[in-house]
């Protein structure tokens, strides 16, 4: 019984691998593609970018901010900046009334010291003022600087003009790329991180300080690199695979393992389970993954895409003999799967005749 037992179970394990076949493929219908907006792109070689990845905000240059006050003491006669207002240099902003004596008392014209925006406005009409009272804000937001936090133990890859993309959640459907400016002369004890510095234009005058930013740093470059982009990767950090669409079959995908090597914010690299021109599925990879073995099966696939019908385990059907002159397709194919199942067969008997041959000799020991 125990043999028995033993062959069966070989039997099983060389039906396994034509099963798993079978199980890594999604042949889906056109409805379905469109509903899970399916798309695709080739594996190609181009220039990898090693990147490192931080965080930070928004700053305005420093330089580029100013403070109106007054020289002497009195009160607001006339309040003339509003909040966000663009103003250039020499422009009047406000006029304060001396407390020195006289009819009417004298007052000064306080006027903008740069051009620029007036961020904050600190004073009302008829309000006391003192010379020592920040009154108006002013700062230039043409140039805004971006500061990233780099960790400490990566600052020593940092050279200035080093490349960076900047993504800012405020605008997610752009990306900013800038310079490196400068490196912060201090480090962060409490954060463990370094500054990096990048000046971004602002004509528009949209990007503000304090906004949250994300950095991709580009450190190196290499030629020649099979990559593809980062939302074609699936799995988890053992397992990695990607779905590549079928070249024959309509709407098909198979489900293949990768090995990969550098990440950065664009692409991943494949050291090995692609070649060049496998077109690998981007957006909706990770619905794929949960679509299982289709809406369509392997012999609804088979039959569109050949012409004429298989049995429901993607083998040729036995064709008449007035239909023999007009498949050739199919003798090839049958003939290709009597060949897998001659060899699967061989295989099968071989095995058996080893477990025989095990079996004797160690009832012989016995």
């Amino acid at each position: 019984m125990s043999r028995f037992l033993y062959l069966s179970f070989i039997a099983w394990a060389l039906s396994v691998p034509l099963l798993a076949a079978d199980s890594n493929r999604v042949i889906l219908d056109e409805i379905s593609v469109k509903n899970l907006r399916l798309e695709t792109v080739e594996t190609e070689e181009t220039d990898f970018e090693e990147t490192i990845f931080a965080l930070g905000h928004l700053e305005i240059l420093p330089g580029r901010r100013a403070i109106v006050s007054s020289r002497i003491p009195g009160r607001a006669f006339s309040v003339l900046a509003l909040p966000d207002q663009q103003v250039e240099e020499g422009d009047e902003l406000a006029w304060v009334e001396s407390r020195q004596p006289g009819d009417p008392p004298p007052t000064i014209m306080l006027p903008a010291p740069m051009a620029g925006l007036v961020s904050k406005v600190d004073i009302t009409q008829g309000q006391p003022i003192t010379p020592d009272q920040a009154l108006i804000e002013i700062v230039d937001l043409e140039t805004v600087e971006a500061a990233a936090q780099v960790p400490e133990h990566l600052a020593g890859r940092l050279e200035k003009g080093q490349t960076a993309r900047i993504r800012l959640p405020a605008f997610p459907d752009q990306v900013f790329e800038a310079k490196l400016a400068h490196i912060g002369a201090y480090a962060d004890e409490e954060n463990g991180t370094v500054e990096a510095a990048f000046h971004l234009p602002n004509e528009d005058l949209l990007l503000r300080p304090g906004m949250r930013a994300e950095f991709s740093i580009v450190l190196s470059r290499r030629e020649n690199v099979s990559v593809i982009p980062r939302a074609a990767l699936q799995g988890d950090g053992i397992n990695r695979f990607v779905f590549v669409k079928d070249f024959e079959l309509p709407n098909a995908f198979v489900k293949a393992p990768v090995v990969i090597g550098q990440t950065n914010d664009v692409f991943v690299e494949i050291l090995s389970g692609l070649l060049p021109g496998d077109e690998v599925v981007t957006q909706g990879a990770y619905a794929l993954a949960f679509a299982g073995g289709g809406t369509t099966s392997l012999k609804e696939a088979l039959d569109a895409a050949h012409g004429h019908e298989h049995n429901e385990d993607g083998t040729e059907k036995a064709a008449s003999a007035e239909d023999s002159h007009d498949h050739d397709h199919g003798h090839e194919d049958s003939s290709w799967n009597q060949l897998t199942l001659l060899f699967a067969a061989s295989t099968a008997l071989l095995l058996m005749l080893l477990v025989i041959v095990s079996w004797k000799r160690n009832s012989a020991i016995a």
